[in-house]
């Protein structure tokens, strides 16, 4: 009875003491010191000034050249296409090419315009001698090196307008018909350029900047098929000398031709009267937008077939046309002008 009421008593003891240690306030725990940091403070740098560096003139990032499609031709460049229809034409127009492929020796028409080749050299013609037809229209040729030529004495057409050209090019093939100068930044024809060429009948030389001393009267003296010569747009501030007398086509517009002369000289040492008497085919002159009026201009000879038209002020002369004589077939004239 005893060791019960024993075991009770310590019961009840231990349960005291364990209410009166549960409401001992706690102790604030410490703030723990982070160990100190081992990098190093940082230091500001002195800012170092950068070369200026000036803007390139044009884009020195060209889109990446264009392969052409698989083909059964061995010979024909991976930059460019050929056709099983047309085996003689090699296209490599629109694929952003800086040089010209190597030519395969079939080829006879030859498409490279709308690209970004620079110069024209030998090299790609070795086998290329049949070629009669190029397009190089809307590149960026600056020079086009003479002996390319010789290496194409087929050559019948050479289209090489919207470039950068500052003088026509030397040597060409005395077997060129077609001859296509336009937006160029032609400023010079080189002495003799055009010797020889009895069958060139087209020239467009439209919209560059040749003026009077560049044209000498002997410039035009071999091209006895010449028909159409383009001489707008440029700076001439006279009648261009020499001109062949069988043009049919002559465009002279957006000059600053100022007068008409009422004599010229012929190139064999004999004079004229009116400049226009000795073209018996002229069917088509343009004179627009230059600096002439009526009181600068002759009137046309008995032997001239010319009549003159003009605007209001009388300032500007707007066209001039051929009178046909009678029951002649009215010639169509080509309009080729860019």
């Amino acid at each position: 009875m005893k060791a019960g009421a024993g075991l009770l008593s310590a019961v009840v003891l231990f349960l005291l003491v364990g209410a009166v240690w549960s409401q001992r306030p706690l102790r604030p725990k410490k703030p723990t010191k982070r160990p100190p940091s081992s990098r190093r403070p940082s230091v500001p740098r002195p800012s170092v000034p950068r070369p200026s560096v000036s803007e390139p003139s044009e884009p020195t990032d060209l889109p990446p050249v264009i392969l052409g499609f698989p083909d059964i031709y061995e010979d024909c460049p991976k930059v460019c296409t050929c056709s099983r229809n047309y085996p003689s034409a090699l296209f490599c127009e629109n694929h952003n090419l800086r040089e010209v492929p190597v030519i395969p020796g079939r080829t006879h028409y030859l498409y490279l315009q709308n690209n970004f080749i620079t110069e024209l050299t030998p090299e790609p013609f070795v086998n290329a001698t049949e070629v009669r037809w190029i397009n190089l229209a809307n590149n960026r040729l600056h020079r086009i090196d003479k002996q390319v030529f010789e290496r194409l004495p087929s050559l019948l057409y050479l289209y090489a307008q919207r470039n950068q050209l500052k003088e026509v090019p030397a040597g060409l093939p005395t077997c060129l018909e077609q001859l296509r100068l336009a937006k160029n930044r032609i400023t010079s024809i080189p002495a003799g350029a055009f010797n020889k060429m009895g069958n060139l009948t087209l020239l467009d030389l439209y919209h560059n900047q040749l003026s009077d001393s560049d044209l000498p009267k002997n410039t035009f003296r071999d091209l006895s098929s010449l028909m159409q010569l383009n001489l707008a747009h440029n700076v001439l501030k006279k009648m261009p000398p020499g001109v062949p007398n069988g043009v049919i086509q002559l465009f002279l517009d957006k000059n600053r031709i100022d007068s008409i002369p009422k004599q010229v000289d012929n190139t064999i040492n004999t004079y004229i009267l009116d400049y226009f008497a000795g073209f018996s085919h002229l069917a088509f002159l343009r004179l627009n937008y230059n600096q002439l009026s009526d009181k600068n201009v002759p009137k046309p000879s008995s032997t001239s077939r010319l009549s003159w038209t003009f605007s209001w002020p009388t300032t500007t002369l707007i066209c001039a046309h051929v009178q046909q004589s009678p029951g002649a077939p009215a010639p169509q004239p080509q309009h080729h002008r860019e």
